[in-house]
């Protein structure tokens, strides 16, 4: 189902990237980035993932999360705020991603402590117990964010669907809750993702 759901999600952000004349450039890679996301979290539940490089996914991920923000830099300061705030699921969907792909690197690093001494090893795994908190400390926040920003999303638009007084109002207000359902869709399944990871 996430792949499926992902698949889809990469398949619409690609469409809108493409055929869409109304965006500028920044709108369009914007969505460039969400169909990278969306491939990455599609193929991540399979083994042909753990053949793709790790490393370069997470800082792609990474720098694809720290753009978001960035790209607000050139406004005042209270558009600013509201700007990166209304793109703040963005960033944290990418932050995830990297994560994820980060995560498969984990057991690749295990095999080392087995050949250090005992002294260097015990510091090895205090080392990585406490990268492995921090690490699911980050999880968690993101997964309760991204699971809240989900469930606003898909439920957004539901006065919207049931209250249209004007017939001509029919095609701008189903574009708006279709926008949100898939942004909570994509956020939800990031969710799953995460939960289930390895």
């Amino acid at each position: 189902m996430p792949t499926a759901l992902f698949a889809a999600a990469a398949v619409r952000a690609l469409r809108h990237a493409l055929v869409s004349r109304s965006l500028g450039w920044r709108s369009r890679v914007d969505h460039l980035l969400h169909t990278a996301m969306a491939l990455a979290m599609a193929v991540m539940p399979w083994n042909c993932a753990r053949g793709l490089p790790e490393l370069p996914q997470t800082a792609f991920f990474a720098a694809a999360a720290l753009r978001f923000p960035l790209t607000t830099a050139g406004r005042h300061q209270r558009s600013r705020l509201t700007a990166t705030a209304r793109r703040l699921p963005y960033p944290a969907g990418m932050a995830a991603t990297a994560g994820m792909t980060l995560s498969m690197m984990g057991p690749s690093h295990e095999p080392l402590a087995e050949g250090l001494p005992s002294e260097h090893r015990a510091v090895h795994l205090s080392h990585s117990a406490g990268e492995s908190k921090a690490g699911a400390l980050v999880t968690g926040v993101l997964a309760l964010y991204l699971l809240g920003y989900g469930l606003w999303s898909l439920v957004r638009g539901m006065p919207t669907l049931r209250n249209v007084p004007d017939p001509a109002a029919i095609s701008t207000s189903a574009r708006e809750p279709y926008g949100y359902f898939w942004d909570g869709s994509m956020a939800l399944g990031t969710v799953i993702m995460l939960l289930i990871r390895p």
